[in-house]
C-alpha cells in the first residue's frame, strides 16, 4: 500500500492568500484585517520576510494552540505553499539554528492538527464542551484529508528535518477517520525515522500515535514520562 493523494490539486497559495477576505476572520488579537501583507511574506524572497510570516502564523493566527477563524484558511495556504518552490528556503536565527522553512510549515500543520485531534476532543469533553460546536475547529477537521495530500509527498523528503516534521504532521492529521487506511504505511516511518529523533517533542508525538493505532509503545512511553529536568535544563520547552 502506499500513500497517494486524496483529493485534486491544492489552489495555488498566492491566490488562496490574496483571495481570502481576511476582514471577516478573527485571530488571537481580534480582526485579522492585517494578516494579508504578514501571511504573503510566506513566498516573499526574503528569509527574514518568511521567518515574520511564520511568526505572524504562530501568534496571533494559532496563538497557544487555538484554532481562530483566521486559521482555517491560512492552514490551507500553508498546506499549498509546502510544494511552492519559494518554500525551498532556510530559516535563520532559530533557537537550533538554521530551519528550513518547510519544516516549520509543517510544525505548525502538526501543531493545528492535534488541536482538533483525538486527544484534544477528549479533554474538551471531560471539560464539558464538544469540538463540533466551534465551527473553526470543525472547519481543520474537514481540511485534514487535503492537508494530508500536501505533506505525504515530504514523508521521504531528504531532508531529515522536513522528513522529521513531515511524518509528524501526518501522525495528527491520521485521526482524521477519512484517512486510517494511511497508517499502516506510516507506521514503519514512525518506529524507524520519529521515534529515532534527536527531538523529544517528535518522539512524544511517535508514541502518541503509536499508542493510539495499537502499536507497541513501551519504551518510547518510558522515555515519555521521563522528568525533563532530571538531568538539568531542557533543549525544548520549557527549558
Amino acid at each position: 500500500m502506499t500513500i497517494t493523494e486524496t483529493e485534486g490539486p491544492m489552489p495555488d497559495p498566492w491566490e488562496l492568500v490574496e483571495g481570502t477576505d481576511w476582514t471577516s476572520l478573527e485571530h488571537a488579537y481580534g480582526s485579522a484585517e492585517g494578516a494579508l501583507p504578514m501571511l504573503a511574506g510566506l513566498l516573499g524572497a526574503d528569509p527574514g520576510t518568511q521567518a515574520r510570516a511564520m511568526r505572524c502564523l504562530e501568534d496571533p493566527v494559532h496563538h497557544q494552540n487555538t484554532i481562530y477563524s483566521a486559521t482555517v484558511p491560512a492552514a490551507l495556504y500553508v498546506a499549498a505553499a509546502l510544494q511552492d518552490p519559494r518554500t525551498a528556503t532556510v530559516l535563520p536565527g532559530r533557537e537550533q539554528g538554521e530551519y528550513p522553512l518547510r519544516a516549520a510549515m509543517l510544525d505548525w500543520m502538526e501543531s493545528v492538527a492535534n488541536a482538533v485531534g483525538n486527544d484534544a476532543e477528549a479533554i474538551r469533553e471531560r471539560l464539558g464542551f464538544s469540538l463540533e460546536r466551534d465551527p473553526a475547529s470543525v472547519q481543520i477537521r474537514t481540511l485534514r484529508p487535503a492537508l494530508f495530500q500536501t505533506v505525504s509527498p515530504l514523508l521521504h523528503d531528504p531532508d531529515l528535518a522536513v522528513r522529521e516534521a513531515a511524518i509528524a504532521a501526518a501522525v495528527s492529521l491520521l485521526d482524521a477517520s477519512e484517512l486510517v487506511q494511511h497508517r499502516a504505511t506510516l507506521i514503519p516511518l514512525v518506529h524507524e525515522v520519529l521515534a529515532a529523533s534527536a527531538k523529544r517533542s517528535y518522539r512524544s508525538i511517535a508514541a502518541r500515535g503509536l499508542r493510539a493505532w495499537g502499536e507497541e509503545t513501551r519504551s518510547l512511553l518510558a522515555e515519555e514520562n521521563e522528568d525533563p529536568w532530571a538531568s538539568g535544563c531542557s533543549n525544548e520547552p520549557p527549558f
